[in-house]
């Protein structure tokens, strides 16, 4: 079974999902962030779409959101400083 694949718009939106129940609806991923965590070497790229536009596989967006956190929470003033 192929694990279902998100583009970088819905991966952002469930990064978002996650983060902001950890900062009360302060913390939010973007679609630019997404791009970064890519290019950070947070994120890996699981396929392509019709429009060779990149994909991302649900597990690999859950990581790099927890990978990503600590230091998103710190920027909006939640977590240590």
């Amino acid at each position: 079974m192929t694990p279902e694949l998100y583009t970088g718009t819905q991966a952002a939106a469930l990064a978002t999902t996650w983060r902001r129940m950890l900062s009360a609806d302060a913390a939010r991923v973007t679609r630019p962030a997404i791009c970064n965590w890519v290019r950070r070497g947070h994120l890996k790229v699981a396929g392509l779409d019709e429009h060779e536009r990149p994909l991302y596989a649900l597990a690999d967006i859950a990581q790099a959101e927890k990978a990503t956190r600590p230091r998103a929470l710190r920027l909006v003033g939640i977590g240590a400083q």
